[in-house]
């Protein structure tokens, strides 16, 4: 995958186009990432001891990695970068 878990992203193509933030999380099984603030869902929550009424909570849902891209600070917009050959 061309991007890791800490990177600062854009995403290039859904609903959530133009948006930006950091990977959360990286699925490489899946080809899939986490990006805070994109592709938000809503979970709906049992009641519990703690919230007996339940709860919704909005959460992120994971994106196919090829709909983002590396964010240049610089410009603000997305750039290609060559794999880091690091592990």
């Amino acid at each position: 995958m061309h991007v890791r878990k800490g990177d600062t992203v854009i995403v290039i193509s859904g609903n959530d186009k133009g948006r930006t933030g950091e990977i959360i999380e990286a699925i490489p099984t899946r080809q899939r990432v986490v990006v805070e603030g994109v592709n938000m869902r809503w979970k709906h929550r049992k009641p519990t001891q703690q919230s007996p009424q339940g709860e919704r909570v909005q959460q992120e849902v994971a994106v196919h990695v090829s709909n983002v891209q590396h964010l240049d600070p610089k410009t603000g917009k997305g750039i290609r970068r060559r794999p880091s050959t690091e592990n």
